[in-house]
């Protein structure tokens, strides 16, 4: 194969390895749920990592990031779906890395994640659930979607990748 065509698939295959890396976009809910996590301080950070207590109580996830483009969690939408799980989110909330609005973390406060997913096992009904709740805390419908939309069009552009792999 001549020199150029083998650049050519190097960079291809390069191309490709960077893909892989990324995490997968989150499902809407994941914003909320680490919107929530800040307002419960449920999340404890130490430098470039965190310990995030489960809605619950009863699970503790890892969370580290290197300072710039990757991170890594021990979720279960981490560790088995391939996508940006919400201890990672509301990591990257608190470092400033994505946006971050205490007003709506407050009133996502004291939601039983854990509860309404397994409940419904619908994420659009949980959420039409929590963003009921915060309306009734003071914070409308509409700004909530505004917000969620906001977080994931930063995460796509960032291309956040996967720490470790």
């Amino acid at each position: 194969m001549p020199k150029k065509e083998v650049k050519k698939e190097k960079k291809k295959e390069k191309t490709k390895e960077t893909e892989a890396e990324a995490w997968l976009l989150p499902p809407r809910i994941k914003v909320l749920e680490a919107l929530g996590t800040i307002g419960d301080r449920r999340i404890k950070v130490s430098r470039n990592s965190a310990k995030v207590t489960s809605s619950l109580g009863e699970k503790t996830y890892d969370v580290s990031w290197n300072g710039k483009d990757a991170i890594i969690s021990n979720d279960n939408g981490s560790m088995y779906k391939g996508y940006l799980g919400y201890p990672s989110i509301a990591l990257l909330m608190l470092k400033k890395i994505l946006p971050f609005d205490a007003k709506k973390a407050e009133a996502l406060r004291d939601i039983r994640w854990k509860e309404l997913n397994e409940r419904f096992k619908n994420y659009f009904k949980v959420e039409v659930i929590v963003k009921t709740v915060a309306s009734r805390r003071g914070v409308k419908q509409n700004e909530i979607d505004e917000f969620i939309l906001k977080v994931l069009a930063k995460i796509k552009e960032l291309k956040i990748k996967k720490l470790g792999k």
